[in-house]
């Protein structure tokens, strides 16, 4: 009795902290001149960049963004979007 008791206990541990686990995504975006100063508050991590970097987050489907900051080329190790006439790139993380 006592074993069954203890594999009931562990398994609602063990699923408990699997579902409390929160998914990350980092996006890598193409950090063009809006105009605006946009791409200054997400390339320098600013917190005025919180609000775009959260924004594009939520229509991905994820609830917030955990961090934002500017990469270089060099560090991408995925494709870089066709037609990127810029050095310039921002890696947002998103959160579920």
């Amino acid at each position: 009795m006592r074993f069954i008791a203890a594999a009931i206990t562990f398994a609602a541990v063990f699923y408990g902290n699997v579902s409390a686990q929160a998914e990350n995504q980092i996006f890598i975006i193409v950090n063009d001149p809006d105009g605006y100063g946009v791409d200054r508050c997400l390339a320098t991590g600013a917190p005025c960049g919180t609000a775009v970097a959260t924004a594009y987050c939520r229509s991905r489907e994820f609830t917030q963004a955990t961090s934002f900051r500017r990469v270089e080329r060099e560090e991408i190790t995925g494709a870089i979007p066709v037609g990127a006439k810029t050095e310039e790139f921002v890696a947002i993380e998103c959160s579920r």
